[in-house]
């Protein structure tokens, strides 16, 4: 089974941090702490639509990157989360031909899909529903990189189980509780 391609980087930051990544870290890091937090984060992103990203959103990142477990990045993880971000708002973007600020469900399976993702219409459906609340049949890009960790973050609790690369696990019911729940926030 071939699983999508790591094409937005790794999640295991590199050593070497640009001066411009250096220099906005030190901005949003308003407490001097060298870390910063998921609020820290929310502060400094802006959503593309006149507002931030939620909570909920800032806690899913700061969660991938967050090497420690201790709900902040350093700068070197801050670097790589910046470069997940600017990836999926580059793909989000490719996809939002009309620059509303969300993409309707063709252009979602569109997006996954030049991910690496192949999932069913069904599927596709589901992820609208899940994450569009006010019934506009679309997302946002708030969302959609909501969407984006959380699959991210299941597609490799999924690849450490497939050893056999089948695309098919067998999971007891604590380890998939374990899975879901550390896949949330």
């Amino acid at each position: 089974m071939a699983y999508p391609s790591a094409m937005y980087g790794s999640t295991n930051p590199g050593s070497g941090v640009s001066p411009e990544i250096q220099q906005w870290f030190s901005t949003v890091d308003k407490d001097g702490s060298g870390q910063i937090t998921a609020l820290e984060l929310q502060s400094a992103l802006a959503n593309g639509q006149g507002g931030t990203f939620s909570d909920t959103a800032c806690k899913l990142m700061i969660g991938m990157f967050d090497k420690e477990k201790n709900g902040t990045i350093n700068v070197t993880e801050f670097q790589a989360l910046y470069n997940y971000i600017n990836a999926w708002l580059g793909v989000f973007r490719g996809f939002d031909h009309d620059n509303s600020g969300s993409i309707q469900e063709s252009e979602l399976n569109a997006a996954l899909t030049q991910m690496g993702y192949r999932l069913s219409p069904e599927f596709i459906q589901f992820l609208i529903k899940k994450s569009d609340l006010r019934g506009h049949q679309s997302i946002t890009v708030d969302q959609f990189i909501v969407l984006c960790v959380q699959i991210q973050r299941f597609t490799e609790a999924f690849r450490t189980r497939d050893t056999d690369q089948t695309g098919t696990i067998t999971i007891g019911f604590e380890d998939f509780l374990g899975v879901a729940l550390s896949c949330s926030i």
